[in-house]
């Protein structure tokens, strides 16, 4: 695959490491809530997803773009020091944080695999992914996360127990 599509799999394929490292600080982060389990599972299934886009582009023979995944991870990084520093003290007002923008991650990787489903007469090689499933377990990854983040939210701006 090469061109415009190959182009929009690079541009996810680093999402998809931005929100797979993310997802591992923002469980890491929760440790002691009750939100952490299913902040570990959904860390879990960001990873399978990042490793099955990684390995379609492999069988397509997709180039990979180096460039576009030293710039998502040096983005993390970013992130990671940015959350730090705003919610210095404030430990629930950082989860929170991280809580959102993997959030706006999770639906973003809804929305590939929903373009994705849309473009199989085109690409044929697409449907060698269950693109339906991939789709449904993002929207139930993004509603998990949506719970943990209203939950943080009444943590950092309500000052409620985690407990």
């Amino acid at each position: 695959m090469d061109g415009p599509i190959a182009a929009y799999l690079n541009d996810h394929l680093g999402g998809a490491a931005y929100g797979s490292d993310l997802a591992k600080h923002v469980a890491d982060r929760s440790a002691g809530t009750p939100m952490h389990d299913s902040l570990e599972a959904v860390a879990s299934g960001i990873e399978v997803d990042r490793q099955t886009l990684s390995d379609f582009m492999d069988r397509t023979e997709t180039a990979k773009n180096p460039i576009k995944q030293a710039v998502t991870w040096l983005g993390e990084k970013a992130t990671r020091a940015g959350l730090a520093l705003r919610s210095a003290g404030e430990e629930h007002f950082g989860l929170f944080l991280g809580l959102e923008a993997l959030s706006l991650g999770v639906e973003g990787k809804a929305c590939l695999w929903s373009v994705l489903q849309t473009l199989t007469d085109r690409y044929p090689e697409l449907g060698t992914l269950d693109l339906p499933a991939l789709e449904a377990r993002a929207r139930s990854q993004r509603e998990t996360i949506e719970a943990a983040r209203l939950t943080a939210a009444r943590l950092a701006f309500a000052g409620e127990s985690a407990g």
